[in-house]
């Protein structure tokens, strides 16, 4: 097997009309805010100054990222692992980020490109009190480009349509990282379930 060299792309890829490169708009625009308003999940991505990457799932109620303005977002940070290495990237490396924002049963998503800081603002985490706790700290989101994707990927896999899997059919998070680690309890689903509850 040969990697493909960069040279090698033009010959399997055609170039992106001007419409799909005229659509990255250089600010949030009545659409992209109405589509970051209904959206309850999105994935952040960040690199590191060693040039690591990370992917980090983000969510809450619909709307849990605030639009601030045509560039400026605000994204609550909520109870998690505390590796926090998406936050590293950001206060380490360049602050560079991604987004890509799902809404459940459309099958387009949103990229949002931008730099992003951190803040513990007592005023601003004080308007962001979600499951009646304010988050740890929020993110700061400059925007630099926000477009939309096509659906093809949502649509090729049945996202929002594929039957859902019995969560039986996979070991608890428990039992997953206590058998890979050997740390902690191989706590069942159930448990954990009642301990996310306190824990949102």
């Amino acid at each position: 097997m040969t990697d493909l060299a960069a040279s090698d792309l033009a010959a399997i890829y055609a170039k992106p009309t001007p419409r799909v490169i005229a659509k990255a708009r250089p600010e949030i625009d009545v659409h992209s805010k109405k589509f970051i308003e209904m959206s309850p999940f999105c994935v952040l991505a960040t690199s590191g100054s060693d040039g690591s990457v990370d992917a980090s799932p983000r969510g809450g109620n619909p709307g849990f990222v605030h639009v601030a303005g045509p560039n400026e977002l605000f994204m609550p940070d909520r109870s998690g692992n505390n590796r926090i290495d998406s936050f590293r990237n950001i206060v380490e490396g360049t602050g560079l980020l991604q987004l890509i924002f799902f809404v459940p049963g459309i099958d387009e998503t949103l990229r949002v490109g931008g730099k992003g800081t951190l803040t513990t603002d007592p005023a601003l985490m004080n308007s962001m009190i979600e499951f009646g706790k304010p988050p740890r700290a929020v993110l700061r989101i400059e925007v630099g480009e926000a477009y939309f994707h096509c659906g093809k990927a949502l649509m090729r896999s049945k996202l929002w349509t594929a039957q859902r899997v019995e969560r039986s059919v996979m070991p608890s998070i428990g039992e997953v990282i206590h058998d890979q680690t050997g740390l902690g309890e191989r706590e069942s689903q159930e448990a954990i379930y009642e301990r996310y509850k306190t824990q949102l």
